[in-house]
């Protein structure tokens, strides 16, 4: 199983990170901590789309940086990502939304031209059922979070690297996995208090 997306459109811009903001000793104690503030940034300094792949069985992630979200642009990443596949695997499953260019001709003509490829669209607003899209939440931290970018070269440069690490420390990604910082609830039957 495989999980495809696109995360865009990204910029080069600035992306809010989160840092602490310390009062310098020459204050007094009691003065106002100021918050940090940020230049702004319109982004346009060049801009594109990150297609991805994901395999939540091993956690083996692979991104390509595109110019624009197109029909051709979006064959040609599938190609790479049938050379990524093992050839080994006698069936891909390809968990995909239902945008516009998943569902084009193109793609219908890769399939057939592919055969160990089925692609499954998931229900329309039900993004969360594709494992790729927490999977970008954690790129996003791992690349932009915290950084000024220049030019959309230097954006692909930090989701290359920042793929790089993924895959150097993957895990298996499992889905629905709770937050430390959530109590578990006690399984079983709720039971009301007794009226008295």
């Amino acid at each position: 199983m495989i999980c495809l997306d696109q995360m865009g459109p990204e910029a080069a811009k600035s992306f809010p990170g989160q840092q602490l903001v310390h009062a310098s000793p020459a204050l007094e104690p009691t003065a106002p901590v100021e918050r940090a503030r940020q230049e702004i940034d319109d982004g346009r300094r060049g801009k594109g789309y990150i297609f991805g792949a994901f395999r939540p069985a091993t956690g083996e992630a692979f991104t390509q940086p595109y110019a624009g979200r197109t029909i051709v642009n979006w064959v040609e990443f599938l190609e790479r990502v049938d050379a990524w596949v093992p050839q080994e695997a006698e069936a891909v499953y390809a968990i995909l939304d239902n945008l516009n260019v998943h569902r084009a001709t193109d793609v219908l003509l890769f399939s057939l031209a592919h055969p160990r490829w089925e692609f499954v669209f998931q229900p329309i607003y039900a993004a969360y059922l594709n494992l790729i899209e927490p999977w970008w939440k954690v790129l996003r931290s791992l690349a932009l979070k915290g950084r000024r970018f220049e030019t959309w070269e230097h954006v692909c440069q930090a989701i290359e690297a920042a793929t790089a690490y993924w895959n150097a420390h993957r895990h298996p990604f499992v889905w629905g996995r709770r937050r430390r910082h959530r109590p578990r609830r006690q399984a079983g039957i709720a039971v009301l208090p007794k009226a008295a």
